[in-house]
């Protein structure tokens, strides 16, 4: 049974990913957090930036692929966040390439390309990532996206996808667009209604499982069953939002921030003010990746009985997490 490390693995989707392919493959989960709770015959690595412990395995062992979730996310104090994902990821690259693993798969995101007024209707792969313009907190995500890029040409022997999901919902998602969707009363900003996309992630997981068997190498990015503009999406979910002018909501939220009375980063307001929709069409045309879940379904998704009931107020609420779905 062939190799397969995962990194990240204490997050709720590292957990879904471990989960799902334990059994077809000889797992190896790898993260820094507490690692428990897995089913049986799941190894367990605890491990830094420099992986050391993952050093091992690829030096005694032979490993078919590495699944990249490990990425550190706190966007109120970065608390070395940026030093351990960049450095993580180049020690990542190097021990793939020592190591001769035949396969890297990294979760990156769409927010890269950033929500802006003046984005096209379709961003395609080869859109600027301008994310980090306005969102500093992702640059990080931006700096391995363009890494694992460079290692994706200059390591011909190793198959490296790089996968650009739209914002992933579920049962288990804990980003800042489902925890926004789980409001009773969301804000929006008055006179937008920007497109939305999602994608379920059980989705998500099952893309992952592509890319442990297709031979093409790339950039690719996720997309759900369709778009949507945000008012049906929060139609569907029964949602009273609260419609707010932009000049009161931008400072509002900043002044929230600063007193530590909410959660969520004032950056994320310009996902519900602009477009950020992302063209799907090189994912399913190379690796024949389709949603199965129907764009009701993945909407409906965020909703779940072992959620508690989430704050009717975007400002006093303490939202845990934010746009990580990891």
């Amino acid at each position: 049974m062939n190799e397969v490390i995962v990194t990240g693995a204490a997050g709720n989707l590292g957990r879904l990913v471990v989960e799902t392919f334990h059994k077809c493959w000889k797992i190896i989960a790898v993260d820094h957090r507490p690692l428990h709770g897995f089913p049986p015959g799941v190894e367990t690595v605890r491990a830094d930036a420099r992986w050391r412990g993952v050093e091992e395995i690829l030096r005694k062992r032979s490993t078919h692929a590495v699944i990249h979730l490990g990425l550190k996310h706190n966007p109120r104090h970065d608390s070395g966040c940026y030093r351990y994902n960049v450095v993580g990821a180049q020690r990542l690259r190097e021990m793939a390439a020592k190591y001769g693993v035949s396969r890297v798969v990294f979760l990156s995101s769409a927010n890269i390309y950033g929500p802006d007024p003046e984005n096209s209707c379709l961003l395609t792969e080869e859109a600027p990532l301008l994310g980090a313009e306005h969102y500093p907190e992702i640059r990080d995500l931006v700096a391995v996206d363009n890494l694992l890029q460079s290692f994706c040409y200059q390591t011909p022997k190793t198959q490296t996808i790089i996968f650009r999901p739209v914002h992933i919902v579920g049962q288990r998602v804990r980003s800042a667009a489902a925890n926004y969707l789980r409001l009773e009363r969301p804000w929006v900003l008055t006179g937008f209604d920007p497109l939305v996309q999602l994608i379920h992630e059980e989705d998500v997981v099952a893309a992952v499982g592509l890319a442990l068997k297709t031979e093409h190498r790339g950039v690719f990015n996720l997309v759900g069953p369709g778009v949507a503009p945000l008012s049906r999406v929060l139609k569907v979910l029964g949602r009273r939002p609260r419609s707010i002018p932009s000049f009161v909501a931008w400072p509002a939220l900043k002044g929230a921030w600063h007193l530590n009375t909410t959660d969520f980063p004032p950056p994320e307001l310009r996902h519900v003010q602009y477009n950020c929709v992302v063209d799907g069409a090189t994912a399913e045309a190379k690796l024949g990746f389709k949603p199965r879940y129907s764009l009701v379904q993945t909407i409906r998704s965020v909703e779940s009985p072992k959620w508690e009931p989430m704050p009717v107020s975007m400002l006093p609420a303490r939202i845990r997490g934010w746009r990580s779905a990891l």
